[in-house]
């Protein structure tokens, strides 16, 4: 009897559903209860006695199963999943799919049945999961990671129903690419696999004004926005003949993910009302169907070329950094025994945003070993150039000579392997500048890369750097604000400000350089290039005592620095204001 023996363990719980039972019913109800029948019976029962698993209890189209172990419930999970998506592909019988959801957590066995949260949240993890899928808690994937040979997607937190936090969830890949039915859509169509980098399809834009001369400007927008994103070679961008597919009625996000075998999914639409357009964009996860960015562009309709160019550059200027900071986040959450080469990278770049020693040494770290696996990555290459540089700039090197010569090894190392990419040629540029000096060669690089990719933060803020130290502020000033405006929340904007604030010193808007560097600070508060900017800029305007503070700061921060070894660490010759600023503030020769 029920109530006569109740305790209470930890177990795995696995929970399993049909995905397609009411529809498949309302067509063949004898025949689709005979498959799954056979199913069970074949495929089902057999997988989970093999793995140790207890059928607690079935409900109908879905069934309980305990194990001892999480390994043994995702083992036994991927196993029936991949007969069953064989069998859907022999298209023997009525075409079922399962869903399946495993938790970890404490269970209360009462007689023969089983409840508590670790059932509960089993329960609510399946009802998120994909037909012909895998899915698991983060308490159940702790268990399993780096104990299987499986592969997973971090699904991000999920608010579930009757849950009272929000619980991470993973899908299990090689269930959900093994075959035809994990990764296939409703209409039966095979699935595209993720591929190795981040991926977006911009889908046509809704045209909300009726009006089809707005549809001509919404079409022409999205091809603009689709052709900028392709210039950056990281991104992974589906062609416009294959995005304009799903032009027309309503579409689901996750469905448009699965047929184009992309990550991320831009949308928008085009309303025209009383001589103006406003354009709505939102940028979402087709894996999870999440917004991670949303934003809303209103203009005066006059030029429409001008206005669609200008809208581009907008929309593609704030989904760059996002999408990059997005996939830094999930490359932080992955185990470092999966790490792909572009993984390596992302960690590379996070590393390299905090810019301290450890930091520059750790990016360096990274970068190398993702060269190891792949030698003709010539931006990763240019980015261990660039710590090496650092290392020079910012006075971190035990043998300046040494990090100098391995830095000047990289960048050529870098243009050999692809000297067409803006992202290479502007980190190129950045180490020319300060570790060669050749000005002719670095403009032309800058230049290139600009004109390569004219919505590239990294091309613009390099271009700046290039024409700062060739001692053309002007046009470093000019560059360095279209930088901003490429990525206005950039996490490397403290670099960003500090040029611009050199860049002011030598044209003598001391004000404003005292502005770019306290914005610098506010992002990175050690930052030693920005205490050189405040010093100099408030000791050319007679601020004795802010630039004393700003010099001891410094010192801090860098208590080896003396003028001379900072003009010999490159790249400031053409620095004379900034020079004489810094002497002004009593910094040491």
């Amino acid at each position: 009897m029920a109530g006569e023996h109740i305790e209470r363990r930890l177990a795995a719980v696995l929970a399993a559903d049909v995905a397609s039972y009411s529809r498949l019913m309302g067509v063949d109800e004898v025949g689709t209860l005979a498959a799954l029948k056979m199913h069970r019976r074949e495929v089902v029962d057999p997988a989970i006695a093999a793995h140790n698993g207890r059928i607690v209890k079935t409900t109908g189209d879905g069934m309980l199963v305990e194990f001892a172990s999480a390994v043994d419930a995702v083992t036994c999970a991927v196993e029936v999943q991949e007969k069953m998506a064989e069998r859907a592909a022999s298209g023997a019988g009525p075409r079922i799919l399962f869903r399946v959801g495993i938790n970890v957590g404490d269970i209360i066995i009462d007689s023969d049945d089983i409840f508590g949260d670790g059932v509960n949240v089993a329960a609510r993890v399946e009802n998120e999961c994909e037909p012909g899928g895998v899915c698991l808690s983060a308490n159940a994937f702790e268990q399993v990671r780096g104990k299987t040979s499986f592969s997973f997607d971090d699904l991000g937190e999920r608010s579930l129903k009757n849950i009272e936090r929000p619980v991470r969830l993973y899908a299990v890949r090689s269930a959900a690419q093994s075959a035809a039915s994990p990764r296939s859509s409703p209409d039966g169509t095979k699935a595209l696999p993720l591929p190795d980098k981040p991926s977006i399809a911009v889908l046509p834009f809704q045209n909300m004004s009726g009006d089809p001369e707005q549809e001509y400007f919404a079409d022409g927008m999205v091809e603009d926005i689709i052709t900028a994103l392709s210039r950056f070679k990281w991104l992974f961008v589906i062609a416009r003949n294959s995005s304009f597919t799903f032009k027309g009625p309503a579409v689901d996000i996750k469905e448009v993910g699965r047929r184009l075998g992309v990550r991320y999914v831009l949308e928008g639409s085009v309303r025209k009302a009383s001589g103006k357009v406003r354009i709505t964009a939102q940028l979402i996860d087709a894996a999870t169907g999440a917004h991670i960015w949303a934003d809303r562009f209103e203009r005066d309709l006059t030029d429409v070329f001008a206005l669609q160019d200008e809208v581009t550059a907008a929309v593609v200027s704030a989904i760059q950094p996002t999408l990059l900071k997005t996939e830094i986040v999930m490359a932080a959450r992955r185990r470092p025994e999966n790490l792909t080469v572009y993984d390596l990278y992302l960690r590379a770049i996070q590393q390299y945003n905090l810019l301290t020693r450890d930091a520059m040494a750790e990016a360096a770290r990274l970068a190398y070993r993702a060269l190891e696996l792949d030698p003709r990555f010539g931006f990763v290459a240019a980015l261990a150039g660039l710590c090496h540089m650092n290392n020079v700039t910012l006075g971190y090197a035990i043998d300046p000579q040494l990090d100098r010569q391995e830095a000047i090894r990289l960048l050529r190392l870098a243009l050999s392997v692809d000297d067409g990419d803006p992202e290479t040629l502007a980190f190129a540029a950045i180490i020319s500048a300060f570790m060669v000096g050749d000005s002719e060669s670095e403009i032309e690089m800058a230049d290139r890369a600009v004109a390569l990719n004219p919505n590239s933060f990294n091309a613009w803020r390099a271009r700046g750097w290039v024409y700062q130290t060739a001692g053309l502020p002007e046009e470093a000033v000019r560059s360095f604000e279209r930088a901003v405006r490429m990525s206005p929340v950039d996490p490397r904007l403290h670099i960003t400000f500090t040029g611009m604030g050199f860049a002011f010193i030598e044209l003598r808007r001391f004000e404003d350089a005292i502005i770019a560097g306290k914005k610098a600070l506010r992002q990175n508060p050690s930052y030693s290039a920005a205490y050189r900017c405040l010093a100099s800029a408030f000791a050319h305007v007679g601020r004795d005592d802010e630039a004393r503070e700003a010099a001891a700061r410094l010192l801090q921060v860098d208590p080896s620095f003396t003028i001379s070894a900072w003009i010999a660490r490159g790249g400031q010759s053409n620095s004379k204001l900034m020079i004489e600023g810094l002497r002004k503030a009593g910094l040491p020769e």
